[in-house]
């Protein structure tokens, strides 16, 4: 069973009823799915919890939909990586990576789309559709694949190779669009009128979409011991990620399941689509659109819709938005995984690249539990890096070839 109320605005607090809404028609405010927490505490323990599935619906109860088995692919209970090599770079104390690499296309838009898929067939759509970075095409493909239902993805026609074979290797149809992300998105908002049972998962139906992205909170803190962490540093894209991530937090301490306490966030993007950071250096709360120029094309989101719900959460939390070049997210691809063995997209590069520069000047602190967000693979942007990627080196098939290269090592 479900525990949802109803559709909130987040601006002026006008209620919906649970339906294909994701937009105020009183003042264009951004719709909000409510709870009953009352009668979520009443029923939800530890205990029921890990009895669930080991899959994202074991939180069905604060998720805005039942999973049918065919909208379950088996995202979600991703490792949460101890990083103690990670740490002692970055002189850092306890450092945790949410491995999101690992999940079934992946990265995290699995989370997402699950219970965005689970819940248009609840209300009665046939097709599954997106606007698209490449991550969210990947997942939309292939759970509509699994459920039996039509696909029709929206990208950047400029999108990485990878993500593009990952999308259509799932049959389903795929247009690329000759233009940025928000060119793709504003294409799609128009295109819901015309298409009524096509539930484009971050459109129409993007209001209980977004819900998925708090699983990575409450796996966190269940990974913990049911405790929260002290500072969790998260890469913004829409921001969506960012504040449900917030959102998730809150809702255990509602329902009893963790400890009421302080939870700073952080947030990286980078340096040529940094608009939310941007605002956060120049102390504004207005987020300028600016037109994408980055390899971490997954971020890519020049005017992002929840940018400032991002910021908001970044300074009441007492976090910070930090951005970083191109080389630098390169850099930070590699060391994590040197350190940690974990192969993380360019979404992940500008999460470590990120974190170092909040460690540096001390904004991350280390007498704090920190949890970075790795949310994609990195066999997705490999031709971000295969220039830096080669052999150490190429010998004939000789031992005395072989000795003799690789005595240079040291």
């Amino acid at each position: 069973m479900t525990f949802v109320e109803a559709l909130r605005c987040r601006e002026c607090g006008k209620t919906y009823p649970v339906a294909a809404l994701h937009v105020c028609d009183h003042c264009f405010g951004p719709l909000e799915v409510t709870y009953d927490y009352d009668a979520i505490r009443a029923n939800v323990t530890r205990e029921s919890i890990a009895e669930g599935p080991q899959t994202i619906w074991r939180y069905s109860a604060l998720l805005p939909a039942e999973s049918p088995g065919a909208i379950d692919m088996g995202a979600g209970c991703t490792p949460l990586v101890r990083a103690d090599r990670l740490a002692a770079e970055l002189g850092l104390g306890e450092l945790w990576l949410k491995n999101d690499t690992v999940n079934p296309t992946g990265s995290f838009k699995d989370r997402v789309v699950s219970v965005a898929l689970a819940k248009a067939r609840e209300l009665g759509f046939k097709v599954a559709a997106c606007p698209s970075t490449g991550n969210l095409a990947n997942s939309v493909a292939a759970h509509a694949a699994r459920a039996g239902m039509r696909s029709v993805v929206f990208v950047p026609s400029d999108l990485e190779p990878a993500k593009i074979a990952m999308t259509a290797v799932f049959g389903g149809t795929l247009v690329a669009v000759d233009g940025t992300y928000d060119d793709v998105n504003r294409l799609c908002a128009e295109l819901t009128d015309d298409h009524e049972d096509w539930a484009f998962v971050n459109v129409n139906v993007r209001t209980y979409y977004a819900e998925g992205s708090k699983t990575l909170a409450f796996e966190t803190a269940e990974q913990l011991g049911w405790q929260a962490p002290d500072h969790v540093v998260a890469p913004i894209a829409s921001g969506s990620q960012l504040t449900k991530i917030a959102k998730g937090f809150r809702e255990l301490v509602k329902v009893g399941l963790i400890e009421d306490t302080p939870i700073r966030i952080s947030g990286a993007q980078a340096d040529g689509c940094s608009p939310v950071a941007t605002a956060f250096a120049d102390g504004t709360d207005a987020i300028r659109p600016v037109r994408p120029d980055t390899i971490a094309k997954s971020l890519a989101i020049g005017n992002p819709a929840d940018g400032w719900y991002a910021l908001d959460e970044v300074r009441k939390s007492g976090g910070a938005i930090g951005s970083v070049s191109d080389d630098e997210i390169r850099d930070g691809i590699g060391l994590l995984a040197r350190t940690e063995g974990i192969f993380a997209e360019t979404a992940g590069g500008v999460t470590i690249a990120t974190l170092k520069k909040l460690a540096a000047s001390g904004v991350v602190r280390r007498d704090e539990r920190v949890v970075a967000m790795i949310t994609g693979h990195g066999l997705k942007t490999l031709d971000a890096v295969t220039e830096r990627l080669n052999p150490t080196f190429t010998i004939p098939p000789t031992r005395a070839a072989f000795e003799a290269a690789y005595s240079q090592e040291d």
